[in-house]
């Protein structure tokens, strides 16, 4: 097989886009359509498949984005020029931008893994106010972790893995006394959290088609807050399937699925592409991978 296909659907996959991909490998459109038909026929799979105006991934594309992806970078480290990098004696401090869900349910055991290897490499995790910035391109983050939306086009994304949100409300809450249902889900307290003050989201769309409407009575900035918050009331709060389930008893929590169907939360990591031949910087974004994937009950892969 010809292992620049893997580069070229690679880009196809992060592109969604024959003349993105194009441009991204430094191609022509026709030439890239060619690669296309060939892969095709090579996965048995469409791959990228036409929505109006634009292309979307099949499940199969979804599922390989991120092994094409380790791969492919796999292949620039092995291509790329040799500084002698030593992981265990790097010094060197990483900056990562992710939600308050996701560092509380896998920063420990990122820096765990970090740590084990490259004592002298340090995190620093920042909050969602910089999301949505050029930050990335202005190299003030070295990865952006979480939903990845409104970024840089030569931004490098990976989808990761995809979270089940699910509903919480203290031990003892009279919601728990019979089968929680839409209609004695809308009909509880709520709290909304929205960094942006926003009181309609996924949810309030899937009661609305059941004729149904919750009442939001707080809208706070993080889920932390709201879980704090719902401990100590007969509010309803938001969480995530996953690794947060010790973290959630210990706040005297209990968790049930949303009896609406609302879409799954897809994680992807970002990076700029400035990094894609920095040894240390694909290092820590394999740290990072494994990581998520390993502490989500849901992978692409």
């Amino acid at each position: 097989m010809d292992l620049n296909l893997l580069a070229v659907l690679d880009a196809l996959l992060q592109e969604c886009s024959v003349s993105k991909a194009a441009d991204r490998l430094g191609s022509s459109p026709a030439a890239v359509s060619r690669k296309l038909a060939t892969l095709r026929r090579t996965v048995g799979d469409p791959l990228l498949v036409r929505a109006g105006q634009e292309m979307i991934p099949t499940p199969r594309a979804v599922e390989l984005q991120g092994t094409v992806r380790a791969l492919v970078e796999a292949s620039e480290a092995v291509f790329a020029p040799s500084h002698g990098l030593d992981i265990a004696t790097m010094q060197r401090t990483f900056t990562v931008q992710a939600s308050e869900l996701l560092q509380a349910g896998m920063a420990a055991s990122l820096i765990s893994r970090v740590r084990s290897v490259a004592s002298g490499v340090g995190v620093v995790f920042l909050p969602e106010s910089v999301e949505d910035t050029s930050a990335l391109r202005e190299g003030l983050l070295d990865i952006e972790l979480g939903v990845l939306g409104h970024l840089d086009p030569e931004t490098r994304t990976e989808q990761l893995t995809t979270l089940q949100l699910l509903g919480a409300a203290r031990e003892g809450h009279p919601l728990f006394d019979g089968p929680i249902d839409a209609r004695r889900f809308a009909e509880a307290d709520h709290i909304g959290v929205s960094r942006k003050g926003k009181r309609h989201g996924p949810i309030d769309t899937a009661l609305a088609k059941r004729g149904l409407r919750r009442n939001v009575a707080a809208v706070v900035p993080s889920h932390t807050v709201g879980m704090l918050m719902a401990r100590a009331s007969d509010l309803v709060c938001l969480t995530s399937a996953g690794d947060l389930t010790d973290t959630i008893a210990a706040l005297g929590l209990r968790t049930f699925p949303l009896p609406v169907e609302v879409p799954v939360v897809e994680i992807g990591m970002a990076w700029h592409p400035r990094y894609d031949a920095d040894h240390g910087h694909w290092w820590f974004r394999q740290q990072v991978r494994t990581t998520v994937t390993q502490h989500s009950p849901n992978t692409s892969r």
